[in-house]
């Protein structure tokens, strides 16, 4: 565990020794990290709706909201002198400058989170996963693979109306992005989005079973044996 997670998950846990009860242990970190047209999209909506306890996490970004979008659940919105000034503080575990605005994952926000227990969901490309996890070895990562080139190609086209030359750049890039699989904890092909939500599924609930999460709810059953 991180020294910081680890001192923010102590704070809380005296907290909750006056009233309120602490978690357990921090949450995890899961990265979905996978080229367009995959169904990353479609896959954590899923996933989302099937894990209790589990979050998408909130980014930061400079691009102004648009309709339906509300500051601090799609996202937090800021302009670009509050960024540079995060950015100076070392605020953000990763960012990212993406058609013109940046975008960041606030570290305090972030610990806040997992400190409480929550688990948070975070889609991230091979970049952003690198810098993330350089500030934290342990999210758990998983590379989200299409079944096959020519089926990504099919797809990226039914997307983008028949532009040839948007589907190749779009080949183009997924191919460079795939090309750092060996970087990922884990391998899931979206071939039938049924099996592959169940697949991270599985690797979700395997986290929440280790024994660095598990530790007090062990101590606490070997204490009740202690007692009779």
């Amino acid at each position: 565990m991180p020294s910081f997670l680890r001192a923010a998950w102590i704070a809380l846990a005296l907290l909750g020794a006056a009233g309120a009860a602490p978690p357990e242990a921090p949450g995890d970190v899961f990265v979905l990290s996978a080229p367009s047209g995959t169904g990353k999209s479609t896959l954590a909506r899923q996933l989302l709706r099937r894990v209790p306890g589990l979050a998408f996490a909130v980014s930061c970004t400079t691009r102004p909201p648009r309709p339906g979008e509300t500051d601090g659940v799609d996202y937090f919105f800021v302009d670009d002198a509050a960024f540079d000034a995060m950015l100076a503080k070392g605020q953000f575990l990763e960012w990212d400058r993406i058609y013109g605005h940046r975008y960041g994952l606030a570290r305090g926000w972030v610990e806040r989170q997992l400190a409480a227990g929550k688990d948070l969901l975070l889609d991230l490309d091979t970049k952003g996963t690198r810098d993330l996890r350089r500030a934290l070895p342990g999210a758990v990562t998983v590379c989200l693979l299409p079944p096959s080139g020519p089926e990504l190609a099919r797809r990226l086209r039914a997307r983008a109306g028949g532009s040839a030359d948007r589907v190749a750049d779009r080949l183009g890039l997924a191919r460079r992005e795939l090309a750092g699989f060996p970087d990922y904890d884990y391998l899931v092909v979206d071939d039938q989005l049924d099996q592959a939500v169940r697949e991270v599924e599985a690797i979700i609930l395997a986290a929440r079973a280790r024994q660095a999460r598990r530790r007090a709810s062990a101590q606490r059953i070997l204490d009740g044996f202690q007692s009779k």
